[in-house]
């Protein structure tokens, strides 16, 4: 053999054994650390509460976020002046930022006013904004001045929020907001001016005094208790003109609302919208600072409502709060991975997906595999309310017919069997809606009938004879009547949902037509008014049924205020009823009251009411003081997490499988062995 051919066969020699340790080394590593988990190790023994996200949020802005994905976040870091008792059902209002519930005062001209006074040495959570008021600076008390900007924030028409409506019910509200846009629209350098020094400058709305430091009076023009509720809302949460004026996206800095700045028992330390969102406690929030105040919402709940000890829900009574130190929420948009995840251990909670659902359940309970496993179930009726909807503007199902098209919307109420559509595609979760007032709302009957949401179809066909309509003949056209449904999901579920309506329509004779369109494009058709037949929800903003009821309000019709009576329903009667309604405190008057207004709506059939839904929640068992309140507002300060039971059973249910690595090897060496033999017969 030549000098070349035997240097280049001890080379491959050498390189065979290199490739023979490195794969040893690969194989042990491999099963010696082999994981699945996607977070970084936790330090020993601290506390994380572990969730997913399908989309961020549009806006994180307290004054236009109005919905539940912002709520998680918003609800976390904001404070308000109320908020709920953790445990109390039905829910009820304490104090937060105020010392008290507020003091009420009943003027001689009809209004009323409610005087808050805030608590002294509160803090906004550290943020590079306050250096505005002063190099150095990361934060400032919070004073009655700020929660007043923040109601002017409401009313500024270039915000654009979404409750300018119960918010103007402040005296003065409107007045400010046509002022400061007629200023703006006349003086151009008054509109280049910081927002904070605009409002001043108009002399802000007269219903939002602060007669002192620490203390905000609302003055309402005429009685709306409503009002308290929504200053548990963070839309009235004090903001800082600060973070207004430096958070304007400018020089690389943020938008305001891409980052909050509050004084709730968290902060958003990290944001990223397309992979996750870390929440972890203020420093600065007066539960951590001031616990010897022992103030309403900083401490764990002491009392709440029958079965909560049983249930365990009181072992932490008296604790200061919060007890997580992070709360980790990753964005996971595909159902059947983020579930396989959940039954993994890493995530915490999760709900059901229709694809596993006889899997975990069995009947009402948990299945036994869940149960081995320890996790729970939690499940509640939510407060709101889905159904279809008629536009009463429309020619054929709408008011221009009279007793004509009240009848033909009867009919079509009667043979929608709601029962049915449930357990078709909801696995039977939820409540068939008799109104649109839902359990735990004043109001609820729980033996309540509504005459045309009974299905009976001899009924209904009568009613299309009576309607003019026999058979679902239109007489105009000697064919079955035409209709349109007009639908915003346009997924292959969606579809089959809407077919439902419209087969069990065909039973009548009548033709509906689907149109579906993005949602865009939908809220474009409700704002022409180009609808006929269309579906809608509402889940409470607060727990009185004036917020559910205002729906069908006349003055909430989208045709005439932009607003969410899609159905543009009015009626004399129903209006007054609802205006005398919404200022009573629950009793025998106002409950009579809601009674006829829902007899008005079971005979004008505006809409057909669908369902109340029931959620069903899962939770791992190293999961603590688990109690959901119904309303879309974390509760992150209340919860609690057994880490090491969550170790454990991660790592019971994640073993490493290794034979893979093991056999790459045992290839790797059949392979190789008789190389290196051959090469050390050459070298001899």
């Amino acid at each position: 053999m030549e000098r070349g051919d035997v240097a280049g066969t001890k080379g491959r020699g050498r390189r065979r054994t290199r490739v023979l340790v490195a794969l040893v080394v690969l194989a042990t590593l491999y099963a010696a650390g082999c994981s699945n988990d996607p977070y970084p190790p936790e330090a020993p023994g601290e506390k994380v509460l572990y969730g997913a996200f399908e989309e961020a949020p549009r806006s994180l802005d307290p004054a236009t976020a109005y919905d539940t994905r912002a709520h998680a976040i918003t609800g976390a870091v904001y404070a308000t002046l109320l908020e709920y008792h953790f445990l109390k059902r039905p829910l009820e209002l304490m104090p937060s930022l105020a010392v008290a519930m507020p003091e009420e005062r009943a003027l001689a001209d009809g209004r009323v006013v409610y005087r808050f006074e805030l608590r002294r040495d509160l803090l906004f959570a550290d943020d590079a904004c306050f250096e505005l008021g002063g190099a150095g600076r990361r934060t400032r008390e919070i004073l009655a001045a700020d929660v007043a900007f923040q109601i002017a924030r409401l009313a500024d028409p270039k915000v654009g929020s979404p409750v300018v409506e119960p918010f103007s019910h402040i005296e003065g509200f409107s007045d400010f907001a046509a002022a400061l846009a007629a200023r703006r629209e006349s003086d151009a350098a008054f509109a280049a001016r910081p927002v904070h020094e605009q409002y001043a400058a108009v002399g802000g709305i007269r219903g939002a005094r602060t007669p002192s430091s620490h203390v905000l009076e609302i003055v309402l023009d005429k009685p709306y208790p409503q009002i308290l509720y929504w200053l548990a809302m963070e839309f009235s949460t004090p903001v800082p003109w600060e973070a207004i004026a430096f958070y304007d996206g400018a020089e690389g800095r943020p938008r305001f609302d891409d980052h909050p700045v509050g004084a709730g028992p968290f902060v958003l330390s990290v944001y990223d919208k397309q992979a996750r969102y870390t929440l972890v406690p203020n420093r600065n929030w007066h539960g951590l600072r001031h616990p010897e105040w022992q103030a309403p919402g900083t401490v764990y709940p002491s009392e709440g409502e029958p079965g909560d000890r049983e249930a365990g829900l009181l072992e932490d009574a008296g604790r200061p709060l919060p007890f997580l130190d992070r709360v980790e929420v990753r964005r996971d948009k595909e159902s059947i991975p983020r579930f396989n995840k959940f039954l993994q251990g890493y995530y915490d909670a999760s709900g059901i997906i229709k694809e596993s659902f006889d899997k975990v359940m069995q009947g009402d309970a948990l299945s036994p595999e869940m149960q081995a496993m320890g996790i729970e179930l939690g499940k509640a009726v939510s407060p709101d309310f889905f159904y279809l909807g008629f536009n009463m503007d429309d020619a054929v199902v709408g008011r221009a017919g009279g007793e004509r098209s009240r009848k033909l919307r009867q009919a079509m109420s009667l043979v929608l069997d709601t029962e049915e559509f449930l357990r078709v595609f909801l696995n039977g979760r939820g409540l068939p809606a008799q109104s649109p007032v839902p359990p735990g709302i004043y109001g609820y009957e729980e033996d309540y009938r509504n005459p045309y949401r009974q299905v009976d179809l001899e009924r209904a066909r009568a009613l299309m004879i009576e309607a003019g309509y026999p058979g679902g003949i239109d007489p105009r056209t000697g064919e079955a009547l035409k209709l349109t449904f007009d639908s915003y999901n346009t997924s292959a579920q969606g579809l089959t949902q809407t077919r439902f309506y419209t087969h069990a329509w065909q039973q009548l004779g009548i033709d509906v037509q689907i149109d579906a369109t993005n949602y865009n494009q939908f809220q474009e058709k409700l704002r022409n008014g180009a609808y006929q037949v269309f579906e809608s929800g509402w889940v409470a903003d607060y727990p009185d049924p004036e917020n559910f009821l205002f729906l069908v309000w006349g003055e909430m019709g989208q045709s005439k205020s932009g607003g969410p009576n899609y159905a543009n329903f009015a009626d004399p009667r129903f209006d007054r009823l609802f205006l005398s309604m919404k200022t009573r405190e629950n009793g025998p008057r106002r409950l009579a009251e809601i009674r006829e207004m829902k007899e008005i709506l079971a005979r004008e059939r505006p809409w057909i009411e669908l369902f109340h839904r029931e959620d069903y929640a899962l939770y791992h068992g190293w999961v603590k003081n688990v109690k959901p309140m119904g309303l879309s507002m974390p509760t992150y300060q209340y919860r609690d997490v057994d880490v090491e039971l969550r170790a454990r059973r991660r790592h019971e249910w994640n073993r490493p499988v290794t034979w893979p690595a093991w056999v790459l090897l045992g290839a790797g060496i059949a392979i190789l062995v008789p190389g290196i033999r051959t090469w050390r017969r050459e070298r001899q």
